[in-house]
């Protein structure tokens, strides 16, 4: 933890973390900005929102016995599931099943805003690993929270698919800034071209601010920890894709500073997501 760190305690990020295309990297991307926010001094929790295909616990080595599907069917509640993870992060584990979530009454999802309220006081950063694909969960994940990361790597399906991500919540939405990060790069003259592919398209044809947040080198060390079933920062946190990680989270927290968030981040954040996508208040 770096000593010099003091934590913004009024201050609540929502990001959620997304892609478009499978295979990108997204959720190993949300694990280890998840630690290395966590490493320098955030409270940090996880949530998987990949509710068909839950792989945060997997990618881990992790075994939940409770998930949200057991939190709405009223088992436990949401303080039950939590899962701690690697270095202090608080990881929220999905299973299938919980599709219905969006189609609860409102008494029934009442007790999912209340225990998603009771953990803003625990709550610095809220990272959501969404699904791939641009389903409505997706867009409705993305809408709720106040930074949006699209992944995405030098392949011509994964900027098309990107591309399309970003054309639904800026002509459908009105999102008008988003941030991109270039996962498995060779260096970053390669990632500003990548970036700059997406942005040529972007500025031709929407009205959206499109922001270079940074890239991850294409490193062995993430593959050797993956197959380990563990996180990079937890195994390899000298490796270059581990100090590329911390330098994009030191820049998130920085980001927080200009946020308009307040106390009740976490409650707000479950009550757009629940919504319907026509009523949720966008945040430009």
């Amino acid at each position: 933890m770096n000593p010099n760190y003091k934590p913004l305690p009024h201050k609540k990020q929502v990001i959620a973390i997304t892609g478009g295309k499978g295979g990108i990297g997204k959720t190993n991307t949300a694990i280890n900005l998840s630690i290395a926010q966590s490493m320098l001094g955030e409270r940090v929790f996880l949530l998987d929102a990949d509710f068909g295909l839950s792989n945060i616990d997997v990618a881990l080595g992790l075994k939940p016995t409770l998930t949200l599907n057991d939190v709405i069917d009223g088992k436990c509640e949401l303080n039950d599931i939590i899962l701690k993870g690697p270095l202090g992060v608080n990881i929220i584990p999905a299973a299938s099943g919980v599709q219905r979530l969006v189609q609860l009454q409102p008494l029934e999802y009442m007790g999912l805003i209340d225990g998603f309220n009771s953990l803003s006081d625990q709550v610095d950063t809220f990272i959501i690993d969404t699904a791939a694909g641009i389903s409505d969960m997706v867009v409705r994940f993305s809408l709720a929270a106040n930074e949006i990361i699209v992944v995405l790597s030098d392949e011509p399906t994964s900027l098309t698919d990107a591309y399309s991500l970003i054309k639904i919540l800026n002509t459908k939405y009105q999102i008008k800034r988003m941030k991109i990060l270039v996962n498995m790069s060779s260096s970053l003259t390669e990632s500003k071209e990548i970036f700059a592919k997406l942005t040529n398209v972007a500025d031709k044809y929407l009205s959206v601010s499109l922001h270079f947040l940074g890239w991850i080198p294409n490193d062995e060390y993430v593959k050797r920890a993956i197959k380990q079933q563990k996180s990079l920062m937890e195994l390899y946190p000298s490796s270059k894709a581990a100090q590329h990680y911390r330098e994009i989270a030191a820049k998130l927290i920085d980001m927080k500073k200009s946020l308009n968030t307040d106390t009740n981040s976490a409650q707000l954040f479950l009550e757009d997501m629940i919504k319907p996508l026509n009523f949720i208040e966008v945040n430009t």
